[in-house]
């Protein structure tokens, strides 16, 4: 799941110590109601307003708020405990930033009723934290091709890139806190993979749960002509996936080398793109040759 660096060893009182440090640091601090908000056109508003997941993505930063502040005070350190904490008032302002977009454009989501957290604590805040990894890398993919598409003014990414960036501050820091939990727990590397790929898979269960939640409620027509045709246009998988491996890249470079950082998930998109790059060397002689 991660490297151990050259200077800090996972798990010791050094490496906790410089990560929630790190964390802590990197703090912004700001309010979602006075954001440089644009003024959207019609065409616009009808983009944003189409997207048809705003719904899942405001209920899934409220939760992901509540999950970090009903964990917090089960953390022992008060090192831990205290970047926990400040990780839960960012995960609310998210879901505050959400809501101001929805009630500033007319969007048509509303607040969802919590369902109750599990009895294991730890584990939902575990299980969140793979999820955010993997939101967020396919995210940065996703965000670079609506930003290069132009599907919303500059100034509405510039906002977003806000979030983004502390999207990339908690990937960091749970990487950390999971490679200094595990230390501690005496987990050798090869149980430390079979659990991060466990719950990768959960992660990847739940994102597809929440992408068809998202469309069910009208059939995802909103979104299916002009606004879908902005990103489709020249797609490729192979190269959504690539922007999805460099971003990730790009996002991490921003923070000391001597925190760990994810590694499974660019590892297997890397081993894809070479796939594909090998696939689409054969295509031509595949197309090239006659059938038995």
């Amino acid at each position: 799941m991660n490297a151990v660096t050259p200077r800090l060893k996972a798990g010791s009182e050094e490496h906790k110590a410089f990560f929630c440090k790190q964390f802590i640091d990197t703090y912004q601090d700001y309010d979602p109601e006075t954001l440089p908000w644009p003024e959207l056109t019609e065409v616009e508003l009808a983009r944003l307003r189409g997207v048809p997941f705003w719904q899942e993505v405001y209920h899934t930063e409220r939760r992901a708020g509540a999950i970090v502040d009903a964990f917090t005070p089960q953390v022992t350190d008060p090192v831990v405990r205290e970047a926990v904490a400040l990780q839960g008032l960012e995960e609310r302002r998210h879901a505050d930033l959400i809501r101001v977009m929805i009630e500033r454009y007319g969007i048509d989501a509303h607040q969802q009723p919590m369902e109750a957290f599990p009895a294991d604590l730890e584990t939902a805040f575990i299980d969140f934290g793979f999820g955010e990894c993997l939101d967020a890398f396919l995210g940065f993919g996703a965000f670079k091709t609506a930003r290069e598409s132009k599907f919303l003014p500059e100034g509405m990414f510039d906002i977003f890139d806000v979030l983004m960036f502390e999207e990339t501050r908690h990937i960091v820091f749970f990487i950390n806190y999971m490679a200094w939990r595990e230390k501690g727990r005496g987990l050798g590397a090869a149980r430390r993979a079979l659990k991060s790929t466990r719950f990768y898979s959960r992660a990847g269960k739940r994102l597809f749960g929440m992408v068809k939640r998202g469309q069910e409620p009208n059939d995802g027509k909103d979104f299916a002509v002009t606004q879908a045709n902005m990103f489709l246009d020249g797609f490729s998988f192979r190269g959504f996936v690539e922007d999805c491996y460099r971003e990730n890249a790009r996002r991490m470079s921003a923070f000391d080398p001597e925190l760990m950082q994810p590694r499974l998930l660019p590892a297997m998109a890397d081993l894809a793109v070479k796939g594909l790059r090998v696939w689409d060397r054969a295509r031509p002689h595949l197309r090239s040759t006659p059938r038995p």
